[in-house]
């Protein structure tokens, strides 16, 4: 019997590699437009759970032809696979594109997902009825420093010669655009601009590339509105790397600008301090006076009120944020620290109640904060699905899909698949796909699902710990703590052996190819060569090795380690302040958002993987710590040896 086991697995091991190695060739004919050839695999996959694809391919290919065969029935099928959607999407496009409004509003309604450019033609499609209605709704898509769908551009131009966007509409824009750095779309709106007020584009272009140039040579005798936005724009792209150079610059032209303009200047003046961790950001947040501070200038103006320990302005610019703002988790957190700081105990514990009971980096540290501890037991909770529910599970052609999908090494398709088969799960079903995504091997989709549940938690699946034995010689060889080295590795790959991050970091630790060779060297691997990165040990032995000695040289602080290997050792030190710092307002300053994020997430991973290895301390606060000022106790450090 174990034999025949055997050769059924063989013969399955097989047959999966034959039908990958088609799937594969077919999708390449689809990339390459070749159709004969596409149809040569189609028969085969008729009775597949991959036979969508095929036929969507198929489609694709000859979409765009009068009347399609098959197309329309495509689209009624039932929308189980996300590829059914997307075939409507850009079938959609280009009846809209082809004016074709009656086909159009015949099949939108079954469209489930939709952008900006699909928006501006449902609006297209009521112009000729519904004009003055649709141009007012048309507004809502002007206003953003990014560029718009030509479908968008259609209706702009309508609105501005109706009178429906006016040229102040138009300044506000053009005003965005700067703010965003969008030169190409700020060149587009001068078309639109009074030509009196107007600047040339090649202004632009200086300001951009050379804003200190541009603003020594610049002379404002009789300005026009455009040149002094301009004018802004250049001082505040100065002020992203120097804010006091642009401030000395600004102090010759102040005169120049009415106090609106003033007081814009010092909202973007006092952002960019607050970024740059000048301490004069709150006196310019100030001078801002009465201007309307943006979502991202309040945040700032919050994080340099932490960084300052003025809990009376944090408190103040929380208040100021817009509702949805503030709703934010970590708006929350922080405006009940200011709060328990200035004497509002119970205002402060209500708000840390509710928060403590969220499973993140501010639930963790409410709970902290009000003495919480795991006190009922979830992270314990092991859910153990039912044959019958795995099976049910298992027999669902999008699972099937995502995993075929997944095996063939096509992680985005196999992603997409995914989240399409589990957006409408309960909780229960969520655990039974993680589980099920595990045993395939899918960890980066098994804690996708495992995420998302709402009430029923498995903490073992939102937090796995595959490799363990492969991993142990090196945390101990390198003096690692286990859960920081799963906390971080989570966050890098989530635990997907192959994967390769836009810049070329690869594998589960996401090592880049240059600090490899850099380690490689170290380690005395004289057989090192790039392809051995993907390979399991050797990843976590670079990796682990990396970890340990950002580590050291960061004064074993994890926090700032964790910042190191994100945005290398040099950032994470310039972030220090030049007084200690609680570790939670580091990690909240720190400027790029995705380190911030980043280092929010491995340690709060690091927290929970303790937890479930067995440790309940340190907690999380703990963990985070206090900030010293590393650059003077190197400093002190060096003086003691040199003596």
């Amino acid at each position: 019997m174990k034999y025949i086991l055997i050769l059924i697995c063989l013969v399955s091991g097989f047959a999966h590699a034959d039908q990958d190695e088609d799937f594969l060739a077919a999708r390449d004919a689809f990339r390459a437009g070749d159709a004969a050839r596409l149809d040569q695999y189609a028969d085969e996959f008729r009775y597949s759970p991959l036979e969508p694809y095929l036929t969507y391919y198929q489609l694709r290919l000859r979409m765009y032809t009068p009347n399609p065969a098959g197309l329309k029935e495509f689209l009624s099928r039932p929308d189980d696979t996300p590829v059914v959607d997307m075939l409507r999407a850009y079938w959609l496009k280009w009846q809209a594109k082809q004016q074709h409004w009656e086909e159009f509003a015949a099949e939108l309604p079954r469209l489930l997902t939709t952008d900006d450019e699909m928006a501006c033609y449902k609006l297209q499609a009521r112009l000729p009825k519904e004009t003055d209605l649709v141009l007012h709704e048309a507004r809502e898509f002007w206003f953003t420093g990014a560029g718009q769908p030509e479908s968008c551009t259609v209706l702009f131009r309508q609105a501005l010669q109706g009178g429906i966007l006016s040229e102040e509409d138009v300044w506000k824009r053009f005003r965005m655009a700067l703010e965003a750095n969008n030169i190409p779309l700020a060149k587009q709106l001068l078309e639109f601009l009074p030509k009196d007020s107007s600047i040339k584009a090649g202004l632009l272009d200086t300001a951009a590339s050379h804003p200190e140039r541009f603003l020594k040579k610049l002379k404002l005798a009789k300005s026009t509105q455009a040149e002094r936005m301009v004018v802004l724009y250049a001082l505040l792209r100065l002020a992203k790397q120097l804010p006091q150079l642009a401030y000395t610059h600004w102090k010759k032209y102040e005169d120049h600008f009415d106090f609106d303009e003033q007081h814009y200047f010092y909202g973007w003046l006092g952002y960019e301090a607050a970024r740059n961790h000048d301490d004069r950001a709150l006196a310019w947040y100030r001078m801002a006076r009465d201007a309307s501070l943006t979502d991202r200038q309040l945040a700032w103006r919050t994080r340099a009120a932490l960084r300052a320990g003025n809990w009376h302005e944090v408190w103040s610019s929380i208040d100021q944020m817009s509702a949805s703002q503030q709703r934010e988790g970590v708006w929350r957190y922080w405006k009940a620290r200011a709060w328990k700081v200035l004497g509002k105990e119970s205002e402060a514990e209500e708000i840390l109640g509710e928060l403590s009971h969220e499973h993140n980096f501010y639930g963790l540290l409410a709970a902290d904060e009000l003495g919480v501890t795991n006190s009922d037991g979830s992270l314990a909770v092991n859910f153990e699905p039912s044959l019958m529910d795995l099976e049910a599970m298992q027999a669902q052609p999008a699972m099937q899909r995502t995993i075929a999908l997944y095996r063939m090494g096509l992680r985005e398709e196999a992603a997409k698949e995914w989240s399409w088969a589990v957006r409408k799960l309960d909780d229960k079903q969520l655990l039974v796909a993680s589980v099920i995504a595990s045993r395939n091997e899918m960890y980066d989709r098994s804690i996708n699902a495992a995420d998302r549940t709402v009430l029923l938690h498995d903490f073992n699946l939102r937090y796995p710990a595959p490799f363990r034995d492969s991993l142990q010689e090196r945390i101990q060889e390198n003096n690692l703590e286990e859960a920081w080295v799963y906390g971080l590795m989570r966050q890098e790959s989530r635990f997907v052996t192959q994967a390769k991050s836009n810049v070329g970091a690869a594998g589960l630790m996401q090592v880049m190819p240059a600090t490899a060779r850099w380690i490689a060297r170290k380690l005395g691997m004289k057989d090192y060569h790039k392809l051995l990165l993907n390979q399991l040990d050797t990843n976590l032995r670079l990796g682990t090795y990396y970890m340990k000695d950002v580590l050291t040289s960061l004064g074993n602080n994890p926090v700032l380690a964790s910042a190191a290997y994100n945005a290398g050792p040099g950032r994470a030190k310039q972030w220090i302040g030049d007084k200690p710092l609680e570790g939670a307002i580091y990690v909240e300053t720190i400027p790029f958002e995705e380190t911030r994020d980043y280092v929010k997430k491995v340690m709060s991973n690091t927290a929970y993987y303790a937890m479930l290895f067995g440790s309940a301390t340190p907690t999380l606060k703990q963990r985070l710590g206090i900030i010293g000022s590393i650059r003077k106790t190197a400093m002190k450090s060096a003086m003691v040896n040199e003596r």
